[in-house]
C-alpha cells in the first residue's frame, strides 16, 4: 500500500497522479467520448486496480459544522488513501466541477484532488486547497489548479479556477 506521508510524500505523490493521468489517458483512448459517468468510473477503477492502486469508490464522508455533523456527501472515488478523484463525463465541463472538488477536499484529511473530464476533448485538473500547499509539498508555482490536456501537448497550461472571470485590460486616460 502506498502512504503519501512517508519519507518523501511529494515524490510518492507525484508518482501517483502520473499513474492517475496514465489510467485516465488510457480509459479515454480505449472509450472514447460519450458514455455516462459511472461507466468511466468503473473503468478508470479497474485500469488503476490494474496498476497495483487501491481504490475506493463512492466514499462518504462527513461534513462537519461548528463541531456538529451536518451531513454526509459522497466522493466518486480515492485513490491509495491520497487522492480524492471527481469523474465528470459532460460535453462541457460545469464551472462549478473544481469548487466542488475543492469542497470535498476541505470534508476530508486529504490534500491533493483531481478533476476529471471524460469529455469531447480528455482533460484534468490537479487541485489542492490553499492551505495544503506546504503539507503537501506541491510544486506548483503558487497555483492551486492545474489544468492539462492530451500527454502529447509540448506546453503546461496552468490556470486559475476555471469560475474566475478573465482579466481584462485597464483603459488608461
Amino acid at each position: 500500500m502506498r502512504l503519501c506521508w512517508m519519507r518523501r510524500p511529494s515524490l510518492l505523490l507525484e508518482e501517483l497522479v502520473y499513474s492517475i493521468i496514465g489510467a485516465f489517458f488510457e480509459v479515454y483512448n480505449t472509450l472514447g467520448y460519450g458514455f455516462l459517468e459511472h461507466l468511466y468510473l468503473k473503468a478508470l477503477e479497474r485500469e488503476l486496480l490494474a496498476r497495483g492502486h487501491k481504490v475506493a469508490r463512492e466514499v462518504w464522508v462527513t461534513v462537519m459544522y461548528k463541531g456538529g455533523e451536518l451531513g454526509k456527501q459522497r466522493l466518486d472515488m480515492v485513490v491509495d488513501d491520497c487522492i480524492v478523484i471527481e469523474i465528470k463525463s459532460t460535453h462541457e465541463l460545469p464551472r462549478n466541477a473544481t469548487r466542488q472538488l475543492f469542497n470535498y477536499l476541505r470534508a476530508t484529511n486529504l490534500t491533493a484532488g483531481m478533476l476529471l473530464h471524460f469529455g469531447p476533448e480528455p482533460k484534468f485538473f490537479r487541485v489542492s486547497p490553499p492551505d495544503s500547499r506546504s503539507k503537501s509539498g506541491s510544486t506548483s508555482a503558487g497555483r492551486h489548479l492545474e489544468r492539462r490536456g492530451r500527454p502529447h501537448e509540448r506546453h503546461e497550461q496552468h490556470t486559475e479556477h476555471p469560475s474566475t472571470p478573465p482579466k481584462t485590460p485597464r483603459a488608461t486616460s
